[in-house]
C-alpha cells in the first residue's frame, strides 16, 4: 500500500458531524472514480462479531485471530494487548487510492477539522497538520481554507487537488525492523 495518501476528519467533540461528512465525501470521491478506504477511531469497545455465529464461536473457544472470507470481501478480527497503531492499520488496507480516517485528532495525519456552531467554535488541530475546516460558521476565522459543512463536492475537489496530484508526497509506511 505504500504511497496511498491518507487524511483524518477530526473535531473537538463528538456529535459535530464527522461521520456525516465522511459518508458524503466517500460517496463523492467514489462517484469521481476513486477507490476510497475508510478507518474509524472508536474510543469504546466495538463488537463486529455476533453471538452464536461461527466466528464468534471460534473466538469464544480461544482463537486470538479469526477471519471470515467470501468471494466479495473478508474481515479479520484480531485481539491485541495494546491499541493498534494507526499507521499499522493503514498498511492493512488494499486496493484503494485514498484513505479517509474518522478521528485520531492526536494522530500523525494531515486533517480537515469539522467545526459546528452548536458544539463550539474552537479549532483544536495542530496548525501544521490542519489542511482545511468544514463549518457551519460563515465568519469563522481560520488561516486555512474553509468549506461549508454540506459542500462535499468542494471538499472532494480540494482533497483530489491536494492528494491525488502526482506531485504530492504519498503515505509511506515506516520501515520494518
Amino acid at each position: 500500500m505504500s504511497g496511498v495518501p491518507a487524511l483524518s476528519i477530526v473535531a473537538a467533540v463528538s456529535g459535530t458531524g464527522k461521520t456525516t461528512l465522511l459518508e458524503k465525501l466517500i460517496a463523492e470521491l467514489t462517484r469521481r472514480g476513486l477507490r476510497v478506504g475508510a478507518v474509524k477511531n472508536d474510543a469504546h469497545r466495538f463488537q463486529i462479531d455476533h453471538a452464536g455465529k461461527d466466528t464468534w464461536r471460534f473466538t469464544q473457544a480461544g482463537a486470538r485471530a479469526t477471519a471470515i472470507v467470501s468471494g466479495e470481501q473478508y474481515a479479520l478480527i484480531q485481539k491485541t494487548e495494546t491499541r493498534k497503531d494507526l499507521l499499522a492499520v493503514l498498511e492493512l488496507l488494499e486496493d484503494v487510492d485514498i484513505i479517509l480516517v474518522e478521528g485520531f485528532k492526536a494522530g500523525p495525519l494531515p486533517r480537515i477539522e469539522v467545526v459546528r456552531r452548536a458544539r463550539g467554535d474552537a479549532i483544536v488541530s495542530d496548525r501544521d497538520l490542519l489542511l482545511a475546516v468544514a463549518t457551519d460558521i460563515p465568519d469563522l476565522t481560520a488561516d486555512k481554507p474553509c468549506f461549508a459543512l454540506d459542500d462535499a463536492a468542494g471538499i472532494a475537489e480540494f482533497i483530489i487537488a491536494r492528494f491525488i496530484s502526482p506531485s504530492v508526497p504519498r503515505f509511506s509506511p515506516p520501515p520494518q525492523p
